[in-house]
């Protein structure tokens, strides 16, 4: 297994204007780094789908790390626009993704039927997201780290064949 570089944007306008801290970060950070996974970049947008599209696009064309991982703006508030701003963005989903995170956090919680993360492609990148709940983001992590790397592969393979 070999080191995926891995960009984050929190979704979270309260953390933008500062109501609020970012108290996930730390731990995040610890997780990502004892699963081989660097942090390439870290950004915070607001709850706007064109912010979160900009973001998202602005992080492929310009780091184009192996993987982005929202956080945050998946559930049923009216200010919940990270699944819509990421199929604008993405060129092809992974529904296995999503539909595993959900089936596992169900078995947890039940307003877990109300997410609605998404992931998919944008070139060779792979954009996945999260719960805005630091224990659900390690919860949903844990899904998917497994096959992380074989993901990866495959995705940067496809990238190199196409070029």
């Amino acid at each position: 297994m070999h080191m995926i570089q891995a960009a984050i944007i929190v979704v979270s306008s309260k953390i933008c204007r500062g109501e609020t801290s970012d108290k996930g970060r730390t731990d995040l950070e610890k997780f990502l780094n004892n699963n081989d996974i660097q942090i390439v970049a870290y950004e915070i947008v607001e709850d706007d789908r064109k912010d979160i599209s900009e973001s998202l696009l602005s992080v492929c064309t310009s780091i184009a790390p192996q993987v982005i991982l929202t956080l945050g703006g998946t559930g049923v508030r009216p200010t919940d626009w990270t699944p819509e701003a990421t199929h604008d963005v993405i060129e092809k989903e992974i529904p296995g993704i999503a539909e595993v995170m959900r089936g596992e956090s169900l078995k947890k919680v039940k307003t877990a039927m109300l997410s609605r993360g998404i992931a998919g492609i944008r070139g060779s990148t792979i954009i996945v997201n999260l719960p805005g709940s630091p224990k659900g983001v390690k919860e949903n992590l844990a899904t998917f780290i497994p096959i992380l790397d074989h993901m990866v592969d495959k995705v940067s393979n496809a990238t190199a064949m196409s070029a």
